[in-house]
C-alpha cells in the first residue's frame, strides 16, 4: 500500500494534474491540509472514503493515520496546496514513512507563484531585465530562515523575487528591499490565487504597504517584486527571431 502525496494546486480545484485527480479517487482515505485545499477537490474521492482534515494533527498523529491506513490495505491520498517542493512539510513525513517501511510517491501540483504570473498575465523572466526568479520567505514561528537567506542578499540580484508567508511583515520587506530595487519597483501583492475571493493589488515599493493597509490581507498572500512586473520594454528573445537557427526549426542556414 502506498501514502500518494498530492500537489493539489493554489485553489481552483481545476488546477490539480489529472494524475492527482485519479489517485484521489482511487484512494479510500484522504488526508488534505484543511483550508488550504478548495472543498470541491475532496468530491473526488470515492464513495465511502475516510476524509480527515490534518490542520488540527501533528506530524505523529499524520503518521499514526498512515500506520493504520497501511496495516488495512488502503491507499491514502495526502493532499498539500500548491506544489510539494516548497514549504509543505513533506520530507519530515516522507522521513517518517521511510523510518518505518511506508512506500510513498509524490505528484507535483502547480505552485502558487506560477498561478500569480497567470492571473497577472506577466512573465516572471524577460531578456536582459531578469533571468532569475527567487522564491523565498520571511523567518515565522514554523521555520527561521538561514542566516544567509535574506531578502537584501536576494535583493542585491535584481532576481524577481516571490516572497511567500510574509505579508505580516510587509514593512519590514519593504525596508529591506528598497535599497536594492528603489521606490519605483513594481510590487504585486495576491491574495488568495485562483480561489473565488482573488485579490490583486498593485503598486510599487513606495505605496504597496498603503494599498495594503486599506484593503487588509491575511495569510494566503504572495508578493512578488521586481522590474519584470512593470516592464513592457524588453528586447524580444531570440527564440523567436527570424535569423535564430535552431535544432528543430528545420530552416536552411
Amino acid at each position: 500500500m502506498t501514502i500518494h502525496f498530492i500537489g493539489a494546486g493554489p485553489g481552483a480545484p481545476d488546477l490539480i494534474t489529472l494524475r492527482g485527480r485519479d489517485l484521489i479517487a482511487a484512494a479510500p482515505v484522504c488526508l488534505y491540509a484543511g483550508s488550504l485545499i478548495h472543498p470541491a477537490l475532496l468530491g473526488h474521492c470515492p464513495p465511502g472514503a475516510r476524509i480527515v482534515d490534518t490542520a488540527p494533527l501533528s506530524l505523529a498523529e499524520i503518521i499514526a493515520l498512515c500506520r493504520e491506513a497501511t496495516a488495512r490495505g488502503q491507499d491514502v491520498a495526502r493532499l498539500h496546496s500548491g506544489d510539494l517542493s516548497i514549504w509543505s512539510a513533506m520530507g519530515e513525513q516522507l522521513r517518517a514513512l521511510d523510518g518505518e517501511g511506508i512506500p510513498w510517491t509524490v505528484t507535483p501540483g502547480v505552485p502558487a507563484f506560477a498561478a500569480a504570473a497567470a492571473a497577472l498575465g506577466r512573465e516572471l523572466t524577460l531578456p536582459e531585465i531578469a533571468q532569475s526568479v527567487v522564491l523565498t520567505r520571511t523567518s515565522g514561528r514554523a521555520s527561521a530562515m538561514p542566516p544567509r537567506e535574506t531578502l537584501a542578499a536576494f535583493g542585491a540580484t535584481g532576481a524577481t523575487l516571490a516572497i511567500h508567508l510574509s505579508i505580516h511583515v510587509l514593512d519590514r520587506v519593504v525596508a529591506e528591499l528598497l535599497p536594492h530595487y528603489g521606490a519605483a519597483a513594481p510590487v504585486v501583492v495576491v491574495y488568495r490565487v485562483s480561489w473565488p475571493d482573488e485579490t490583486i493589488l498593485r503598486g510599487s515599493l513606495a505605496t504597496i504597504a498603503a494599498a495594503v493597509a486599506a484593503s487588509p490581507i491575511e495569510r494566503t498572500a504572495l508578493i512578488l517584486v521586481g522590474e519584470a512586473l512593470g516592464r513592457d520594454d524588453f528586447r524580444p528573445s531570440a527564440l523567436y527571431d527570424a535569423a535564430y537557427q535552431r535544432r528543430f526549426r528545420g530552416r536552411a542556414p
